[in-house]
């Protein structure tokens, strides 16, 4: 019975909430941990779970070493079965209110400087996955999309006169962003000298195509990043979210509202995009001990 009513609820958080197959293979992972442990419990019915069912749950999940971010992520897929569950009434209760989150040790994303950032857009090979790659990055730090929103861009969502794209994030919520003019001249010329050659004789209407006019994936765009993060000398660790960060606190840092910058990241919490306002403050310390007289 525990993973039939499970298989409801992934079918519930794919046709009702319309949440992307990488957000539901993440709760699918969450959740059949879960329930195993269920198992192991002897528990047989959901309404047979309490709520020192699950607080012994945690604390075996702390005895394994898993960090407090892990385990308010797990907790939070917990709670929204639970809740699916009272709602379909498959449980009588909800054993998981008044649990408190574990508080999550905040890191600070790691952000390139703009110094960095101009020596990886620097690409000036005229070949056609040169272009492309010129194309893919300026795109990236000009509009802060995440790499899965990137690679599946359709040329349909450019509109360069008006000089925005239109990106369908999360929870296929759209949003609009505007494109700089070095990113919009560096998609133009990638749609004029570079896309043609790679697509050749293909009808697909994906914007960035791999060397065989496929769609690129997300795993391509990362192999293609690290070489060019190589190839312009930068040997800190790097990753398509490493330009996401680094748009948002170049943007703050240069005065930008935090709810334009919330809207252009597509976070549904402001407090979500705060985290970038401390990035910043972190960084002018930075500048303040290394240049300041009396520091």
């Amino acid at each position: 019975m525990l993973q039939h009513a499970l298989e409801d609820f992934f079918h519930y958080l794919t046709v009702e909430r319309g949440l992307s197959d990488n957000t539901i293979k993440s709760y699918r992972r969450d959740l059949k941990q879960y329930c195993a442990f269920l198992e192991e419990q002897g528990v047989k019915d959901w309404n047979d779970v309490a709520r020192s069912t699950i607080m012994k749950y945690l604390y075996h999940l702390n005895d394994e070493g898993r960090s407090s971010a892990t385990l308010a992520r797990l907790l939070s897929s917990v709670r929204l079965l639970h809740q699916f569950l009272v709602r379909e009434k498959v449980s009588d209760h909800d054993p998981s209110l008044h649990i408190d989150t574990p508080k999550k040790e905040r890191k600070l994303p790691k952000v390139l400087s703009s110094e960095e950032v101009d020596r990886l857009l620097e690409l000036s090979g005229r070949d056609p996955l040169s272009i492309r790659n010129k194309a893919m990055l300026e795109m990236l730090y000009a509009t802060g999309l995440r790499v899965s929103e990137l690679v599946s861009l359709e040329t349909g969502d450019l509109h360069l006169t008006m000089g925005f794209v239109r990106c369908v994030g999360k929870g296929s919520k759209e949003r609009i962003i505007p494109l700089g003019d070095h990113a919009k001249d560096a998609v133009e010329d990638y749609l004029d000298r570079g896309r043609s050659e790679l697509v050749k004789q293909k009808r697909t209407e994906q914007l960035f195509v791999n060397h065989h006019g496929n769609p690129l994936s997300r795993q391509g765009f990362w192999k293609i990043l690290k070489a060019v993060a190589r190839e312009a000398g930068i040997t800190k660790p790097i990753t398509p979210h490493t330009l996401r960060h680094s748009f948002a606190t170049h943007l703050l840092e240069n005065g930008a509202d935090l709810r334009a910058v919330q809207e252009m990241l597509g976070h549904a919490d402001i407090s979500t995009t705060q985290i970038y306002t401390h990035v910043s403050k972190t960084r002018l310390k930075d500048v303040y001990r290394s240049y300041h007289p009396r520091a």
